[in-house]
């Protein structure tokens, strides 16, 4: 599936599916030129549409009501998890992998592979790749008592010869100028989080502001390759007491305790006893 993604020509249509939202068809196009430079287009296809370009490590972005912009990055960020299809055996850290057997999706034969977290502290994933090419067809993430949390259904792929030839339309000299970040600051913290999810590692750490209160809180972004996770830490001095709260936003999980001198946010696709041992192990370093 790995190699697949990277080196095939090929076209995705497929419909992301969450509780209480109404359905998200994206179309995926993906192509290799003769320089051996990859090339992909994902493309939101209801409402005002949400369209992002790559071609080589440059990702443009174009968004209603944002000016065009461009980063720096060999990935796009989708629906699709990354590093599932750039460094799938990072996930084996904090996952087992089982075939199940065949099955039939969007009129292709299909392997069948569910993926259950080490230590029971996360959701699992059917996953049915095309037996044919290795691309992914169907992707399930499923709760501790099996209930669906999120789909993304292929409904159409098309594997070609040449990239499609959109690519050819795109001149690279006119996307938009890459946005160049000032490299972040080692953060200080003084708390440290005592329990992290067997294969999860801390990927950024830094200080936020916050768009509605303009609060400034510590950030930190926990991920195993599959699941990214968001915490926000705020000291209550001077600050109102929190409301505890436990609930779902789409398919993520959001969690708000006080603890010890913190208020903390926990926000992503994760059960909330994992969310809330997470939250209870942090504490500040002597």
């Amino acid at each position: 599936m790995s190699n697949a993604v990277k080196s095939l020509n090929y076209t995705i249509s497929f419909i992301l599916l969450k509780p209480e939202v109404d359905s998200q068809p994206y179309l995926w196009r993906h192509g290799v030129n003769e320089d051996g430079i990859e090339m992909e287009q994902l493309n939101l296809l209801n409402g005002p549409g949400r369209e992002v370009v790559r071609i080589g490590d440059k990702v443009s972005y174009f968004e209603p009501n944002v000016p065009p912009y461009s980063l720096q990055s060999s990935i796009i960020n989708g629906p699709f998890p990354s590093e599932f299809f750039q460094l799938p055996e990072k996930i084996m850290l904090g996952y087992e992998f089982i075939l199940v057997g065949r099955s039939r999706i969007a009129g292709r034969a299909a392997q069948q592979i569910r993926i259950i977290s080490k230590d029971n502290s996360r959701f699992g994933l059917n996953v049915w790749l095309d037996q044919e090419t290795g691309l992914l067809l169907k992707m399930n993430m499923f709760g501790q008592e099996a209930q669906l949390i999120e789909q993304i259904q292929v409904t159409g792929l098309q594997v070609t010869k040449e990239p499609d030839p959109f690519f050819a339309k795109i001149e690279p000299g006119m996307l938009p100028e890459v946005v160049n970040f000032r490299p972040s600051v080692p953060l200080n913290s003084p708390w440290t989080i005592g329990y992290i999810p067997k294969g999860m590692t801390i990927l950024k750490r830094d200080l936020r502001r916050l768009s509605g209160s303009g609060e400034v809180v510590e950030y930190i972004m926990l991920s195993d390759g599959l699941v990214d996770v968001s915490v926000y830490l705020q000291e209550r001095e001077n600050n109102k007491p929190q409301e505890n709260l436990v609930g779902t936003v789409q398919s993520d999980t959001l969690l708000t305790i006080e603890h010890g001198e913190l208020n903390i946010t926990i926000i992503g696709k994760l059960p909330a006893a994992t969310a809330n041992a997470i939250a209870k192990s942090i504490k500040r370093i002597n």
